[in-house]
């Protein structure tokens, strides 16, 4: 393979991956309002305050920019999901890479909230909205990693070596 095809492939699987994250943020946003309907907890305009503080806004707390939530909640799914397509092409599958993917989605979003001063460290959260938190990341990431396998074959994976060095 060329190293051109290889770019190519790449950018098809992020593609790919890309839509996969789309599904994955549906999912997870009928499994929020599921949650939602059950707990009653209200909804979280944290990422539409992050997103408009990176776009030079200050936003206060009280601010409720739905248009902004969702640009922000699609926005990252697909983003990330464009990850995941490409560990998909690449040999990086299955329930590890769903595990590993998770957090990666975990730490984007405490990344940006927490740079952007919108959001609080989870280690200051209530557990229960650390797990609410963890498990509605999960199902994005489980939904958008299953779609992006099934959409995407291994044709990528190296055959160079068995060790991480």
């Amino acid at each position: 393979m060329t190293a051109t095809s290889r770019l190519n492939a790449i950018v098809r699987a992020a593609g790919a991956g890309a839509a996969a994250g789309l599904a994955g943020a549906g999912v997870m946003v009928v499994g929020e309002k599921l949650e939602q309907a059950i707990t009653h907890r209200p909804n979280s305009y944290v990422p539409a305050r992050a997103l408009l503080s990176l776009l030079g806004q200050r936003p206060g707390d009280d601010a409720q920019p739905l248009v902004w939530n969702h640009v922000m909640h699609w926005g990252s799914g697909a983003v990330l999901g464009t990850l995941r397509g490409v560990w998909a092409a690449t040999g990086i599958r299955g329930p590890q890479a769903n595990a590993w993917h998770t957090v990666v989605r975990l730490a984007f979003d405490q990344t940006i909230e927490n740079a952007t001063g919108v959001g609080s460290p989870p280690a200051s959260w209530p557990t229960g909205e650390k797990i609410v938190d963890m498990g509605h990341k999960a199902v994005y990431s489980v939904v958008t990693g299953m779609v992006a396998d099934q959409m995407l074959a291994p044709a990528l994976a190296s055959t160079r070596g068995r060790a991480s060095h």
